[in-house]
């Protein structure tokens, strides 16, 4: 084998075989193949594409280069979760310990934010003492003894993958449908989950803009599931506004602790609870009510633990930024949308997000949202809160709102759903 004649094959269109794809894998990441033929063979997978043979197998061969985890001690069944990104898209914090407190365990591993995405880690965080970083012994004695754990990925789920992701992000091939694929199941299948349940959004704030483009994201994610042995079903959902009425890091934990108290906003209950129902329906645990969980205070006493249990202190103070910056609303009217990307930039901008990946993130920072699509507004009153430990920054800020949002007559709100699709193998 070598790495030329696999890059050819590719750039003039040609299937890859499955030796050919499990040596191009191994080899780069024994550092055999040098990263500017990876990014050949990367720009030629972007360009032409792969069958789902060929994603099926180089998604094998990302999770035969580290380690894979095994759950089979657990007492529970296991079951995961995956959001492609968006912005106020809180949903794991309330959703692990509901589902916990409904009899699953929930391995969730999961990343930082970058761009205008916030990332679960950094919201974590913010909680005085709470620690992203566990060994696997340590993950493994709080999945058992809690039911639920949040954490970052170890160094040894795919190492391909965090290697040839980097690589990706520097050379324009992050939108190559095949490798998205691969990059999120090939960790997320090494990760040991007995099921799985996709969220796939789509819309001006999530990476896939097309419903079709989603929509055919989600399906190769499922088969791949399938594929190797995991239960897995995607639903697609919404992300051209904000979920909930808050885009930072503390400011969307308090909304997540609202709602495992049993109440926070109505989009985020609806899909909080939808993504539980199809998670605990993949663990065989169907008969299990999330609803009834939030309402008795069951999944409350599972974050309080969890977050203990990594090192958090669940009663203390959450940070607050220094500086806060009212944007009221120029006209009255109905609120007839909102920009979710706008709102996104926005928090980055104030500090909430990061543009490399080794950049600090303002655990206060963000954007609080006091109206959203559907709901009347008066004239001046106020629409926006920013929130930032840097007020040089609120200009620059404030100027991603400029054409965030429409005010109008009450006849020109056209409600849309929150969950588009459900994609099933």
């Amino acid at each position: 084998m070598d790495a030329i004649s696999v890059i050819r094959d590719k750039r003039d269109r040609r299937e890859l075989s499955g030796a050919q794809i499990d040596w191009i894998i191994d080899a780069y990441t024994r550092g055999v193949v040098a990263d500017e033929q990876m990014s050949a063979l990367a720009m030629a997978i972007f360009l032409n594409g792969m069958n789902r043979a060929e994603i099926s197998r180089w998604t094998a061969a990302m999770i035969a280069s580290g380690e894979r985890m095994d759950f089979g001690g657990l007492s529970r069944p296991t079951a995961d979760k995956h959001s492609t990104g968006g912005v106020g898209d809180k949903i794991t914090l309330p959703l692990a310990p509901l589902v916990a407190a409904c009899g699953a365990a929930v391995p969730q591993l999961s990343g930082r934010g970058l761009g205008h995405t916030g990332g679960t880690l950094d919201k974590l965080e913010s909680i005085p003492g709470w620690r992203a970083s566990l060994g696997n012994a340590e993950l493994m004695e709080v999945l058992g003894s809690v039911g639920s754990v949040i954490c970052a990925a170890g160094d040894g789920l795919a190492p391909a993958d965090k290697r040839l992701y980097a690589l990706r992000d520097v050379t324009g091939t992050v939108e190559s449908l095949p490798l998205i694929a691969s990059s999120i199941m090939s960790k997320k299948i090494a990760e040991g989950t007995g099921s799985l349940v996709l969220d796939v959004k789509t819309g001006s704030g999530a990476f896939m803009k097309n419903a079709e483009d989603a929509r055919e994201l989600a399906a190769t994610m499922v088969e791949l599931g399938q594929d190797h042995g995991v239960r897995t079903v995607a639903l697609l959902t919404d992300m051209s506004t904000p979920l909930g009425r808050t885009a930072g890091n503390a400011l969307e934990v308090r909304e997540a602790v609202d709602v495992l108290s049993g109440g926070g906003p109505a989009d985020v209950v609806e899909l909080t609870v939808a993504l539980a129902r199809e998670m605990l329906a993949a663990a065989g645990l169907s008969g299990a009510d999330p609803e009834r969980a939030l309402a008795d205070g069951s999944a409350m006493d599972v974050w309080r633990r969890m977050i203990a249990a990594q090192g958090g202190d669940p009663s203390a103070p959450l940070p607050r930024a220094h500086e806060q910056h009212i944007v009221t609303a120029p006209v009255s009217g109905v609120l007839t949308r909102l920009d979710a990307y706008a709102v996104g930039l926005c928090a980055w901008r104030l500090g909430a997000g990061r543009a490399r990946k080794e950049d600090p993130v303002q655990a206060g920072a963000g954007v609080e949202l006091h109206a959203k699509p559907g709901d009347r507004i008066l004239e001046g009153a106020p629409l926006f809160t920013l929130h930032t430990d840097t007020p040089d920054a609120l200009p620059y800020a404030q100027e991603a709102l400029t054409d965030a949002y429409d005010i109008g007559p009450s006849e020109a709100f056209a409600p849309s759903p929150l969950i588009l699709d459900r994609v099933t193998a």
